[in-house]
């Protein structure tokens, strides 16, 4: 029989190129918040330098920038989530008119069956969808109770404590409002009471909310750990030994929702090069248990962009460069490591689990014409499980900077990807990271505090 052989070497190749793609992690959803989302408060941005770009110049009148998100949480319903914004603008010295907020969101995932990749405010107790990102769709950090033992914005006359600056707007001292001049929180979780508890790296502190986010006890220090910023330094009773923007940019919570396991973004002084310090917390005593490890860096000059745990001994965390697409050589993967797995040296073992800058996109899911995705952003610092065989990766976007994927202010992109190994144990069902669902914390959050 004849065989023609051009139809045959076009289903051989598509018969290889198939099994290519599912040998790899797979982008199976994809949508994107552009980077001027806001919602109403303060006016935003007063103390914050324009971009090199051009675009989106601060000051923001009477809005608060919805981005860039830090952590995120699972949401009040399916496909819904919580996500955290930081401190605001990069530093406690343009920041002390953002506020600290949690917004709640629900991603329409571009598929390979539909989608439109858009991103809805949702509220933020019952994951209903609302037309903007509106008071119900968030809380804002608060200290209207008085606990914490620092000095903050509320507490001032004028920004800063300097009567050449703004007059602290009425709203942030009437309700004892968190900026990001107070804190800059880089991670969240939910305990087994369905308390909040936020890593900040300006102590670094742990400091502890309720459901709506109205702090419930001094902030606490990791001994021996001091930031610039720390008030033991600013005393003049503590050295620094810990530089700016190094604290608790990772922390996870184990699956039994009674330990935390803080992750350093930066190196202490006297440890080893490339070496990041866990500290394990315990919930119920809110106290440092003494246990720690040490997470080895690929390179000097990488860092941490988050960390969650997968049971009650494994954590995965996202690495990274400073590099993006129009800078640099961008470094940016998914480890895996085992507190039950330790060097000799006393170093964590880490497994590459995904290599975020080569994802297999056979439907061009991001429009952009290619099937290979890249996500070379500067800071990925938002990583959630979503299944055994399922993460949803987001992008802090810096706003109003960036130059992630091109040379203006970068959006936020929302990413499921599907894993080529999946990760044992968890089975093929929703896991909740030790933390209590949100739907069992609902009966705590009727009296969220929606500013």
């Amino acid at each position: 029989m004849k065989i023609a052989l051009k139809p045959l070497l076009v289903i051989l190749a598509a018969a290889l190129a198939t099994p290519a793609f599912a040998a790899g992690n797979t982008l199976i959803g994809w949508a994107m918040l552009p980077a001027a989302t806001f919602a109403d408060g303060p006016t935003s941005g007063q103390f914050a330098a324009a971009n090199p770009y051009g675009t989106h110049l601060p000051p923001y009148a009477d809005l608060q920038p919805v981005q860039g998100f830090s952590a995120v949480l699972a949401g009040p319903e399916k496909d819904t989530f919580l996500v955290m914004t930081d401190n605001g603008f990069g530093a406690q010295a343009n920041s002390a008119d953002t506020l600290l907020r949690m917004y709640a969101l629900k991603p329409d995932f571009k598929t390979a069956s539909g989608g439109t990749g858009k991103v809805s405010a949702v509220n933020f107790t019952l994951g209903t969808e609302l037309g903007r990102f509106s008071g119900p769709s968030r809380i804002t950090l608060n200290d209207a109770n008085q606990k914490l033992g620092v000095t903050i914005q509320a507490d001032l006359d004028n920004y800063y404590n300097d009567p050449s600056k703004p007059a602290v707007d009425p709203d942030i001292k009437f309700g004892r409002l968190l900026t990001g001049a107070d804190f800059d929180i880089e991670s969240v979780r939910r305990d087994k009471n369905c308390n909040l508890w936020f890593g900040d790296e300006f102590g670094p502190y742990l400091v502890k909310t309720d459901t709506s986010g109205t702090v419930l006890r001094s902030e606490i220090s990791l001994p021996g750990v001091y930031a610039p910023q720390h008030k033991d330094v600013i005393a003049g009773s503590a050295i620094a030994n810990l530089g700016s923007s190094g604290g608790f940019e990772g922390m996870a919570i184990n699956r039994r929702g009674d330990k935390l396991y803080t992750l350093l973004e930066k190196t202490v002084t006297g440890d080893m090069a490339k070496t990041l310090r866990i500290n394990e917390f315990d919930i119920d005593d809110e106290a440092y248990t003494g246990v720690s490890y040490v997470y080895p860096l690929d390179s000097e000059g990488n860092a941490i962009g988050d960390m969650t745990a997968i049971d009650d001994h494994r954590f995965l965390v996202i690495e990274r460069n400073g590099d993006t697409a129009t800078s640099g050589t961008p470094f940016k993967k998914i480890f895996i490591v085992d507190i039950q797995d330790v060097a000799s040296d006393g170093t964590l073992r880490k497994s590459e689990w995904v290599d975020l800058m080569n994802i297999a996109d056979p439907d061009d899911l991001n429009g952009d014409g290619k099937t290979t995705f890249t996500f070379p952003y500067v800071t990925i610092e938002d990583l959630l499980i979503l299944d055994a065989q399922t993460l949803l990766v987001i992008n802090d976007n810096n706003f109003p900077y960036g130059g992630g994927r091109e040379l203006t202010s970068d959006n936020t992109e929302l990413l499921k990807i599907r894993l080529a190994k999946p990760i044992s144990g968890l089975g093929h069902h929703r896991h909740a990271h030790g933390k209590v669902s949100a739907n069992r914390c609902e009966a705590r959050e009727e009296h969220h505090d929606r500013r």
